[in-house]
């Protein structure tokens, strides 16, 4: 395995990390954002209310998004199993 196929393999992986984080993370974003517009517009100054909502919010978005992860990750694995039985 020379260099190239080494940062082939390393973009690839860095690639489907942000793939699979992503949906999440604009979720949580998302979530954060509505709430915090909603505190400023009540004056609802409550650290805490932000916690509950956002942690169902991403768990709902764990549970939707789970398939498409498994997906991703499967076929990562079987191109990288491809790439060593190609050796």
């Amino acid at each position: 395995m020379n260099g190239a196929e080494v940062l082939d393999v390393g973009r690839d992986a860095l690639w489907l990390t942000i793939q699979l984080c992503a949906p999440v993370l604009l979720v949580g974003v998302v979530v954060g954002v509505g709430i915090g517009l909603f505190q400023a517009l009540t004056q609802i100054q409550e650290q805490t209310l932000i916690y509950a909502p956002k942690i169902i919010a991403i768990f709902i978005s764990l549970l939707l998004f789970l398939p498409l992860m498994g997906a991703l990750l499967g076929s990562f694995m079987t191109s990288i199993a491809a790439r060593i039985a190609g050796m």
